[in-house]
């Protein structure tokens, strides 16, 4: 007749459940501007494959670009969408830890500078070259 509604120690019970299965406590959600650097990382899986190095953002949109994750076999560059949440204590991915290895190493803009340093200044050097040969015709 009369149904008995579950008391509050049951619904705690039944949310303990749930939630001490977690084997990693991440910590609460944080943006990515507040993203430490040498924050564990971990994939999809549970592996954890490194460390934030550096975190990347269009500063003028405001727009999270992605991390650059520090592994064992070098650096690699996670792009935005590969990110599955940011936390205090961990960033957790949505590939796995095969998938991470593959990713490309990060995009140095100052190195390609770097490189092209040498065409440039010899490229100015042209020109100025053929704008006094032309003005000396």
């Amino acid at each position: 007749m009369w149904e008995r509604t579950p008391s509050r120690r049951w619904h705690e019970a039944a949310a303990c459940a749930v939630l001490c299965n977690v084997d990693h406590d991440d910590g609460y959600a944080i943006s990515y501007k507040a993203l430490r650097r040498g924050t564990t990382v971990r994939s999809s899986d549970g592996v954890e494959v490194g460390r934030v190095r550096r975190v990347l953002d269009n500063a003028r949109e405001n727009i999270f670009d992605g991390i650059v994750v520090e592994t064992r076999s070098g650096e690699h560059f996670v792009d935005a969408p590969e990110v599955a949440q940011i936390a205090t204590r961990a960033v957790t991915l949505t590939i796995s830890a095969a998938d991470v290895e593959e990713l490309p190493a990060p995009r140095s803009l100052l190195k390609e500078r770097w490189n092209h340093a040498t065409l440039v200044r010899r490229t100015k050097r042209a020109g100025r070259d053929f704008k006094r040969r032309w003005d000396n015709r």
